[in-house]
């Protein structure tokens, strides 16, 4: 994605989705005391978010779901469509703790999804996640992810099955090791240490498994691994 690269100085472009001025007027006072993190505009509705977003070019759109008009899921899907895999990380924020907001934001490529609730240094960190090329789901959403995802047949909307299987087919046996990982929750330097491998080696291994699955994130990485039964549930 566009994110800065290790030792730019250049802070995380950051553009703000949401209906609501008070709520868009909130997260700029929390983001901007920041030092690496811009907020280079905003938008109140889902159209709009898609034309800044090709305008301006943000490193990440934190998009809320519902919006007059265009919603943030359809928008999201405007977006990741729109744009490469290394194009700008999309975060769902949304008020409504609803499993169908999340699988729906899941399929229309969102890298993350967190709820309103939340603290505003967990939002930040999301922020820096996402922007690192990471994906991020709220700690208590995950398990409710691999549940649904896990079953056997239950739809991703991460690809086709036929695609996805040939894919993951063309993964080196070290490259199959490290998407297992991946889909346990393994960070670079976990994988790093149970592998033996440098954390630079590492990160080229996830951007090659990412590439040929035809995946934008870790997070759909994890989705893809438990539907193909790469790994499972407590296992």
């Amino acid at each position: 994605m566009t994110a800065p690269a290790a030792g730019d100085d250049r802070p995380i472009r950051v553009l703000l989705a949401d209906d609501q001025h008070l709520v868009r007027t909130g997260f700029r006072v929390i983001l901007e005391v920041e030092d690496d993190i811009e907020v280079v505009g905003e938008a109140a509705d889902g159209e709009r978010a898609v034309g800044m977003t090709r305008a301006l070019r943000p490193d990440v759109v934190l998009m809320d779901v519902e919006m007059p008009g265009v919603d943030g899921l359809e928008a999201t899907r405007r977006i990741t469509a729109a744009t490469p895999p290394e194009g700008p990380a999309v975060l769902i924020l949304t008020t409504f703790d609803r499993d169908d907001y999340l699988f729906a934001a899941l399929r229309a490529g969102a890298s993350g999804f967190l709820l309103k609730n939340g603290t505003p240094e967990a939002l930040i960190e999301a922020i820096r996640v996402l922007a690192r090329g990471d994906g991020l789901l709220a700690p208590e959403l995950t398990r409710r992810v691999i549940a649904t995802f896990a079953q056997p047949g239950a739809p991703s909307g991460v690809g086709g099955t036929e695609t996805g299987d040939a894919a993951l087919r063309e993964l080196t046996p070290r490259e199959r090791e490290v998407l297992v990982l991946v889909a346990r929750g393994a960070s670079n330097a976990e994988i790093a240490a149970a592998l033996h491998l440098g954390e630079a080696t590492v990160k080229t291994h996830v951007s090659r498994v990412l590439a040929k699955l035809g995946l934008r994130d870790r997070v759909q990485a994890v989705v893809f691994a438990y539907e193909r039964g790469v790994v499972r549930a407590g296992g």
